[in-house]
């Protein structure tokens, strides 16, 4: 329950990308200008066992994912009024503000660069683990582009962010999977984002 608000149990019917998208935004809409508690319930219960997973692979504990998916979501509640459709979908809006709140919790808690640093590209990198069905044509151009650049990267690079990215496997795994040290899987994810990032800016 978050701001009074019940979860459903009942299971959503699958509806088209670009319907879901629009379906998404409106209920963000009818927050922002009727505080409306049935379409915060509906955005809560879509995207909260989305966030839960990204954050139970980014933490690996389930007090700090729900607190992840609790800080999220009382933001979308409070900040409804400054999602804006024209720059982009309620989905990629919702995991910004995710990761940036996961970024304030690595520098409360942790405070590891590395690991910050590895988060850099998420809210496009997240998108190659997203479901089919919710990727529009929009992103799947920068899927496209994104997977272009991956198969630039050096290979002992590209296995590392692939391993990290894709198939959802924490920095330790990675360096049990390829028995090298943890520094080494931190400093090549580092690098190949680096690399990455300057490969997105300078196509823009």
């Amino acid at each position: 329950m978050l701001v009074g608000i019940q979860l459903q149990s009942t299971k959503s019917q699958p509806q088209d990308s670009g319907d879901l998208k629009a379906d998404m935004a409106a209920m963000l809409q009818k927050v922002a200008d009727e505080r409306c508690k049935a379409s915060f319930a509906r955005l809560f219960n879509h995207f909260a066992p989305r966030i839960r997973s990204y954050a139970l692979k980014q933490f690996g504990n389930e007090a700090q994912a729900m607190e992840l998916v609790q800080d999220t979501l009382s933001n979308v509640w409070q900040k409804a009024h400054l999602f804006n459709a024209s720059k982009g979908a309620p989905s990629t809006w919702i995991f910004t503000i995710a990761r940036n709140i996961r970024f304030d919790m690595l520098r409360k808690q942790q405070n590891r660069k590395e690991d910050i640093c590895s988060d850099d590209l998420w809210p496009v990198l997240c998108e190659q683990t997203a479901e089919p069905n919710e990727v529009d044509m929009d992103e799947q151009m920068t899927l496209h582009q994104v997977g272009e650049m991956f198969s630039s990267l050096p290979e002992k690079q590209r296995l590392v962010i692939e391993a990290i990215y894709v198939e959802g496997k924490s920095q330790q795994e990675v360096a049990d999977q390829l028995s090298i040290p943890l520094g080494t899987v931190k400093s090549r994810t580092r690098l190949a984002l680096q690399r990455l990032k300057e490969m997105l800016d300078h196509d823009e």
